[in-house]
């Protein structure tokens, strides 16, 4: 591909770059599932959400829900909004447990005021600061999407907004139009020092200000590098966070019952629910 070295935002509106393909190809790729798994995640956790109780939360830009499913395993309730039909179609056939909406986030978050407990984004925001159309003007666009934000969540929530800025510029300007629509907060990185595993997260706090979180790897240690513990335990079932393996029978079974608190028809448990298939040869 010609124009494999350019950055998406540069290959058209994002709307169009999406497209049936695009998204297939997004969706099925096990690198790119991987790593936005690793970022919900780490988006979550700068959320700083309560311990045991399930949040209402926004997700920015949540293509086809592999953002959203890391917060669903969590137990939270979710709403997804992506400019992309085709992502959205995507998300649709994979059942993904949020709601979801067609919308343009430089248009504003079209939710009541104290909606929402927190809200993520995984590589959305910078889209923004490229004007598609003759009518776009991205400072404007981008104070549109942090004021409406800003009025969508609850007083004490957070916003932690992963992004690839091009350049220091585009950082000054994403970061000067957040606080400009009544945000405090500032910029995350993880790992400053390597050029692959470098992450910006933009964290934002609705009200009082907090202590901004510390990146990670910011710090060097002096302790011994840890070794592996070997015990006489199966972790069979469990994570090191406590949550259930994913494709196990526990995890299946736990997705099941949040299904039916949602209202949807699931199949009845059985002995074979979660049991791997033998293969066939």
């Amino acid at each position: 591909m010609a124009a494999s070295g350019k950055r998406p935002e540069h290959r058209g509106p994002p709307e169009l770059f999406y497209n049936e393909a695009e998204a297939r190809k997004y969706t099925h790729n096990s690198r790119m599932i991987g790593i936005q798994s690793q970022m919900s995640e780490r988006a979550v956790e700068l959320l700083g959400l309560p311990e045991g109780r399930p949040c209402f939360l926004l997700d920015v830009g949540c293509g086809s829900g592999l953002s959203g499913d890391y917060l669903s395993e969590e137990g939270h309730c979710w709403v997804g909004m992506d400019i992309s039909p085709a992502m959205l179609d995507v998300a649709i056939e994979r059942e993904v447990e949020g709601d979801l909406m067609l919308a343009d986030m430089g248009q504003g978050i079209p939710f009541r005021p104290g909606t929402f407990d927190g809200c993520i984004s995984i590589s959305a925001v910078q889209w923004l600061c490229n004007a598609d159309k003759k009518t776009h003007s991205p400072p404007k666009r981008l104070y549109r999407f942090f004021s409406t934000l800003y009025t969508a969540l609850a007083r004490g929530a957070r916003a932690v907004l992963q992004l690839y800025p091009e350049n220091a510029q585009q950082l000054e300007l994403i970061t000067t139009q957040a606080m400009k629509a009544g945000f405090a907060g500032g910029m995350v990185v993880d790992y400053p020092n390597s050029a692959k595993a470098k992450k910006f997260f933009l964290c934002l706090f609705v009200g009082p200000s907090a202590v901004l979180p510390k990146g990670l790897g910011t710090e060097c240690s002096d302790e011994e590098p840890a070794q592996a513990e070997f015990v006489c335990k199966r972790m069979r079932f469990k994570n090191a966070k406590g949550r259930s393996v994913k494709k196990s029978r526990d995890w299946v079974l736990e997705k099941k019952e949040r299904r039916r608190r949602q209202g949807k028809e699931v199949r009845a448990d059985t002995k074979y629910t979660g049991r791997k298939r033998q293969p066939h040869f």
